[in-house]
């Protein structure tokens, strides 16, 4: 995350000395993040627009790296669409909001699109864990402070009091770890990392000896201007193989102890403050939000895990040798908001982008107002056929046999519209052959749910290696959906629609 956002700042660069000329053949030159965006934005503005996605086929648009291309791209662009809520990486966002001519309107499809009848609904994530799943997150707009999306929030380990050594890491998809705060060389600078403005990630969090420690994190906000406004910090309490309740926190006071469900050592744009932010139906709607010394956070003996031995991960010591690790659960990069960013696996709010593109193509271009209207207004009553469509083919599924477990979460909108169950699962780190206590426990949730299949995406296969082993071993179909990138099966919005309410009913339907 460090080295992406260093990566995004050095392509701003690029700003001053690109073109801003529209496309060649007279047409308006329309910029997405997404495939989807680009198909979208197509449709409705058809031969007065040539639209591109700077995330090439098949890619993955919370991860992908901007260029020096792709800067250069969105330089010449007359118009750019993003979907933000956090879909995209913020190297991506800041590449674009730097090189983005003034004058090129710069839309963000997913906040905007509300006024256009868009409904947005939380980012519900159901990991079973049997331990806590410990993440990092940051509140709050921060707009007295002078945020904006290009903002950056630093989490920086300044102090760590405890018998042994605390490594906080991300393992990326394909098995790499990135390490975020790492007690073991001492805390300096380079223990520290940052998150856009209202964001969320993952993380293991591994200590090399069981008892108490004590976590102190500095928060501060970057405004791209050269300055660090500092914000608060707090100092958590770890009970690391003791019994939690007999440790006293940080400030000497009663104790909140954590011991499952989602809490994130969280960081407040607007109150300047540090706390733990917890799922409110695990620790209660008054209590979702614990100040970081009276945080007393559970790692517990059935956390203990052997170190791989993956070359890759010896910063945490001998392979083999157990250590504690609260797991990060999600597999890969995962930084997102509180809002789901997915609009799109509900037609209604595909038609209000559609809808949202028009009126800015026709701001930019008024004399192709009518067609860009026409265009529309045909491309609307295609979409009303495709929810029909969707409605129909996945009411014949029995309701009982309407589960989704899929490789990452993108079909919240999917299952809110359609009268489905997004049901969630634990993917182990991928550097360690899976356990049989986590392979047993996928195995549980495939066969208590009665699922008669398990979805994968096809840009994602990497992730989805355990999830095909149980499947198999259960005699699960493993079947296919379309979440944030096309293939070359599907190569338009309305295909790979039509695909997930096909294969849903053939994959979960009572006759398949």
């Amino acid at each position: 995350m460090r080295r992406a956002v260093a990566a995004a700042l050095s392509l701003t660069l690029l700003a001053g000395c690109a073109s801003t000329a529209a496309s060649t053949d007279g047409k308006l030159n329309v910029v997405t993040t997404t495939e989807i965006l680009a198909d979208l934005v197509q449709q409705v503005g058809g031969d007065r627009v040539s639209a591109t996605s700077l995330v090439p086929p098949g890619g993955d648009p919370h991860s992908y790296e901007p260029t020096p291309a792709d800067a250069k791209r969105v330089a010449k662009a007359d118009v750019t669409f993003t979907n933000h809520l956090l879909l995209e990486p913020q190297s991506l966002i800041k590449t674009i909001d730097a090189n983005a001519d003034k004058d090129a309107p710069n839309v963000s499809l997913a906040e905007a699109a509300e006024s256009y009848g868009a409904h947005v609904i939380p980012l519900v994530e159901n990991i079973g864990l049997d331990v806590l799943w410990l993440g990092l997150r940051v509140r709050g707009t921060g707009k007295q402070r002078g945020a904006t999306r290009t903002s950056s929030v630093q989490l920086a380990a300044t102090k760590l009091d405890g018998p042994g050594q605390l490594v906080a890491y991300l393992t990326e998809s394909l098995g790499q770890p990135d390490r975020y705060f790492d007690s073991t060389d001492g805390l300096d600078k380079a223990d520290s990392t940052t998150l856009p403005p209202a964001a969320h990630t993952h993380l293991n969090w591994a200590f090399t000896k069981p008892g108490v420690y004590h976590l102190t994190l500095q928060g501060s906000l970057d405004n791209n201007d050269g300055k660090l406004q500092p914000l608060g910090q707090g100092t958590f309490t770890f009970a690391v193989g003791v019994e939690p309740h007999s440790v006293k926190p940080a400030s000497g006071g009663p104790a909140t102890v954590l011991g499952d469900g989602h809490t994130d050592l969280t960081v407040d744009l607007d109150s300047g403050q540090v706390y733990a932010y917890s799922d409110a139906h695990k620790v209660g709607a008054a209590q979702s939000q614990v100040a970081a010394g009276n945080v007393v956070i559970d790692v517990p003996n059935k956390a203990l895990v052997p170190i791989p031995e993956d070359p890759r991960f010896s910063f945490l010591g001998k392979p083999g040798t157990q250590i504690h690790q609260l797991p990060q659960a999600v597999l890969g990069k995962h930084v997102h908001g509180e809002i789901d960013p997915h609009l799109w696996e509900d037609v209604a709010n595909a038609k209000a982008y559609a809808q949202l593109m028009r009126d800015t193509l026709i701001s930019k271009d008024p004399d192709g107002k009518q067609a860009y209207e026409a265009n529309t207004k045909a491309y609307l009553s295609k979409l009303d056929e495709l929810d029909d469509y969707l409605r129909t083919t996945l009411a014949t599924i029995p309701p009982d046999r309407r589960q989704l477990i899929t490789t990452h979460d993108a079909f919240g909108y999917l299952a809110s519209a359609y009268d489905m169950t997004v049901a969630g699962f634990v993917v182990p780190n991928p550097a360690q052959e899976p356990s049989v206590e986590q392979v047993r426990k996928l195995s549980d949730t495939i066969r208590n749910l009665h699922v008669p299949a398990v979805f994968t995406e096809p840009n994602l296969a990497q992730r989805a290696s355990v999830l095909i082993q149980v499947a198999r071993d259960q005699g699960v179909q493993v079947c296919s959906l379309y979440g944030d990138a096309f293939d070359d099966h599907a190569r338009t919005y309305v295909d790979m629609m039509r695909h997930n309410a096909d294969e849903l009913k053939r994959c979960l339907g009572a006759n398949r």
